[in-house]
């Protein structure tokens, strides 16, 4: 999906009439606009990549042939820049994906095109993509009506894309007169005609073999054994299996080892017997004598199952074959003649067709039944083998991904878990990634258990002599992990340290966002936020759209336990756009949740409203707990921002209690301060108290460091007349030493609201003051109203911004400034909506209270407004 195309010279394609029809009629849809996806699945080297040429090279000629109305050709440049055979190796597909349109990958190449473009896109090999990739496709066909035309192709042994309403199409091998031109276009110099006929019938209409076999006798001419008159033997076949093997070799190397070791028993046990009446054709295998070697050769049975369920081995249990002949031939042309001979000693004793009883055969195997790939659900069961293939786990580990993105999150633990083990002994690194991914996936989840399982607990499977871990690094993070989980901190610092320390310095995504995630359980905030950026950074210049919103949610909540709440906000904005392109209405919830607790800060009410409203909506059916909790807090600040203490003790008891209503055990004691302030004003006491004492030995652990300053705060608030005084000091005193200055000014506020309740109204106003401008600072304007009313009671001086209309635009929030700068430059409410990502009644509300904070009445003298403040701003006068 990058690159040029190559409409310079024409494919020539034979015996693919119906096949060219669909794709001319695909084309044509394409030039209208419309939408639809055409699935091309084939063996090797059956043309698969040459009809996808073929569609780029008619899709060229059509940009000079058809006109558009308004006179102009049909712009067809998209296809140029989107279209040609993809590498054939998974690193080089990721490479592809990375620079298909500039830095953003599959995603951002899609983002900058219009939907009704006459666009063909084509995606070759679609198997060989890596998951984040195929995911991120995934997502723009399962969205709706599918933007523009594609062309999709895929190895016939693989599970086809999952695309609502595609068409299927597989391409077979050529008739007689099809394989006899193709031998004309290809053959360099003619065949005598006896060998002509031979290489004809043995190709069998394989395009891929024809055309390399050519090749060969054009170079290494003619075996001499085909000169002999009664070459008939295998020594005189036309067809070599080193040629073969080279047609084959892709889908060869794509399959698990334990796998082509099978497939290596299956040809060798096959190979035909010199004295039977059919020279050259295979003897039937039986699978109980190819099952009594495997383990010799480090294969489990299960591999035998999952070349049944790929189509590569057919037959029963007493008469197994290759559905390919040719593969058969190819596989033994990579086996040298001294192995050979090893694999015939091993399987000679098991060579009679009834072979001796064993232990309990595999179920597909058991008799009568003919075999049958095992059932996907066995797999997950005790029995199951460590390493079911590393093909089904990337299978798997795709699978959890979507269900990751956009499903329940217990059921993307379970998936991630099931692709962990298959990964564990073929690709340990994958495996890692699989555990990790299974970790998040309990994580949002709310269940500490189950990320202590994913992590490494007593269920998890590991390759046999190991311990799970690919690395020292990942060792550390386990173990720190689970000593946190466990809530053993003394346990958890060293190695969760040392996962910063180390992972937070590489150059990959994977380990930058395990550092970044230790760094947030230890605390360390500066740290937490620094790897973030930096790993957002990386994905970007390597353009994995796909990972982008997750990574934009790690930063945005790392930056709002740091206090940096506005930077939250725009980089949960961004989040939010690319889950939205990318089909993942899990992250989406998330971003939704910071960017309702971002707003919980600035006190706009009817965005925080929203926000929550919007996270809870996929949150509560997905199990997204965490998303719960943050929108729940975000909605009960609103109300305790508002004065409605009963409502908001009311929604954040149940998040600080136990029990199945509790909040994520990784936010219960954040959100403690903040349930104590609204229970003491809701007359609740006794229920604040007992967080209180809670939250001070959650404290006393020493791994928020916040939590010092909102301990002396509650205990401020819980205290007698005469020990309040010298606990709001103690607060203010911790924050001067961890910063966060919404935290400390709402202490101020809380400590200026008690002098002033007490006739100390001169001493009120220092904290008060300070409060104030802090919150105004911050962009908390309902927080900052509260400090001016306060201020305002103590006789202090309040500074106004109604006698200078032009200087009031700075007393507006961030949002609001936004949205007026918007209205200014003549865009509509709707267009606004779009552009902030949210709906346009939110955009009224704050438009009235614009117009309310400025004394306007219209958009024209908003526009007057502004422009009279911009000119102050530059001192240029009237």
């Amino acid at each position: 999906m990058s690159g040029a195309t190559r409409a310079a010279t024409a494919p020539r394609l034979y015996d693919r009439t119906s096949e060219l029809a669909a794709v001319a009629a695909l084309s044509a849809r394409a030039a209208d606009g419309s939408g639809g996806v055409l699935l091309v699945t084939a063996g090797p080297g059956a043309g698969r990549t040459a009809l996808l040429d073929r569609a780029v090279r008619d899709c060229a000629i059509r940009a000079h042939r058809v006109g558009a109305p308004n006179g102009n050709r049909v712009p067809w440049s998209g296809v140029r820049a989107l279209v040609s055979a993809l590498a054939p190796t998974p690193s080089a597909a990721r490479r592809a994906v990375r620079t298909a349109r500039g830095p953003e990958g599959v995603a951002g190449a899609l983002a900058v095109l219009r939907p009704g473009e006459p666009l063909l896109l084509c995606v070759d090999d679609h198997h060989l993509w890596d998951a984040h990739s195929r995911t991120a496709l995934d997502a723009v066909w399962r969205a709706g009506p599918v933007p523009w035309a594609w062309v999709v192709s895929f190895a016939e042994h693989h599970r086809p894309p999952d695309v609502p309403g595609a068409r299927l199409l597989r391409l077979g091998r050529l008739g007689g007169r099809g394989a006899d031109a193709l031998l004309d276009d290809v053959c360099r110099t003619p065949l005598p005609a006896s060998v002509r006929a031979r290489l004809l019938d043995e190709a069998a209409g394989h395009p891929g073999v024809l055309t390399a076999m050519a090749a060969h006798l054009s170079t290494a001419g003619l075996p001499a054994a085909l000169t002999d008159a009664g070459g008939g033997g295998a020594a005189g076949r036309v067809t070599d299996d080193g040629v073969l093997s080279e047609v084959y070799r892709g889908l060869l190397e794509s399959l698990p080892a334990e796998c082509v070791r099978v497939l290596t028993l299956v040809a060798i046990a096959g190979e035909p017997d010199p004295a039977a009446a059919g020279p050259g054709v295979a003897r039937p295998v039986g699978a109980d004598a190819v099952l009594a070697v495997a383990r010799a050769v480090r294969a489990s049975p299960e591999a035998l199952d999952r070349l049944v369920a790929y189509g590569l081995l057919r037959g029963t249990r007493e008469a197994l074959r290759f559905e390919e002949p040719l593969l058969r031939r190819a596989v033994l042309g990579t086996v040298p003649p001294s192995r050979r001979r090893d694999l015939r000693a091993l399987l000679a004793p098991s060579a009679p067709s009834t072979p001796p009883a064993s232990p309990a055969p595999p179920a597909s195997l058991a008799p009568p039944a003919s075999l049958t790939p095992p059932d996907p659900a066995d797999a997950a069961g005790p029995t199951a083998p460590a390493s079911a293939g590393v093909a089904r786990g990337r299978a798997e580990l795709e699978r959890g991904l979507a269900a990751l993105a956009d499903g329940p999150a217990g059921d993307a633990h379970q998936v991630l878990l099931l692709a962990a083990s298959l990964l564990c002994e073929g690709a340990p690194e994958e495996a890692a990634d699989a555990r990790f991914l299974a970790m998040e996936a309990a994580w949002a989840a709310g269940d500490p258990e189950a990320c202590a399982t994913a992590l490494g607990g007593r269920d998890t499977v590991r390759a046999p002599g190991k311990d799970g871990c690919a690395d020292a690094a990942e060792r550390d993070f386990r173990d720190g992990m689970c000593a946190a989980l466990a809530v053993r901190l003394h346990e958890a610092r060293a190695p969760l340290a040392r996962v910063v320390a180390r992972d937070g310095a590489a150059d990959v995504p994977r380990r930058l966002l395990r550092a970044g995630a230790a760094a947030l359980v230890l605390g360390d905030m500066t740290s937490a936020v620094r790897v973030h950026a930096r790993v957002l950074a990386k994905v970007r210049a390597e353009g994995r759209t796909a990972l982008l919103p997750r990574v934009l949610e790690h930063l945005a909540y790392a930056e709002l336990r740091a206090g940096l709440h506005e930077r939250a906000a725009a980089h949960a904005r961004e989040g939010l756009r690319t889950a939205e392109l990318t089909g993942q209405r899990n992250a989406a919830a998330h971003q939704h949740a910071v960017l309702a607790l971002a707003a919980s800060v600035s006190g706009d009410r009817s965005a925080v409203t929203e926000h929550a409203g919007r996270a809870l909506r996929t949150a509560r059916p997905h199990g997204l707990v965490q998303a719960i909790t943050l929108a729940e807090w975000s909605l009960a600040r609103a109300e305790l921002a508002d004065g409605l203490a009963a409502q908001a003790v009311a929604r954040l008891a149940p998040l600080v209690g136990q029990g199945p209503r509790s909040g994520h055990f990784a936010l219960r004691m954040l959100v403690v301060p903040c349930f104590v302030e609204a229970a003491c004003a809701a007359g609740r006491a006794a229920d604040a108290r007992d967080a209180a004492e809670e939250f001070a030995v959650w404290a006393g652990l020493g791994v928020d460091p916040q939590a010092p300053a909102q301990l002396a705060r509650c205990r401020a608030l819980l205290a007698g007349a005469d020990d309040s005084a010298h606990w709001y000091g103690e607060a203010v005193r911790h924050h001067e030493e961890t910063g966060n200055d919404f935290e400390r000014a709402r202490t101020l506020l809380a400590y200026g609201k008690w002098l002033r309740r007490r006739r100390r109204p001169v001493e009120a106003r220092g904290p008060l003051s300070d409060a104030l401008v802090t919150f105004e600072r911050a962009a908390a304007g309902v927080w900052a109203d509260q400090a001016r009313a306060e201020l305002r009671a103590t006789g202090g001086a309040v500074g106004g911004t109604a006698t200078a209309p032009p200087d009031a635009v700075g007393g507006l929030t961030p949002q609001q400034q936004r949205i007026a700068g918007l209205v200014a430059a003549g865009a509509t409410n709707r267009e606004i909506a779009d552009r902030l990502s949210l709906s346009p009644r939110t955009i009224d509300h704050h438009l009235r209270n614009v117009f309310a904070r400025l004394g306007v009445r219209s958009r024209v003298e908003l526009s007057g407004l502004l422009a009279r403040a911009a000119r102050d701003a530059h001192g240029t006068g009237p």
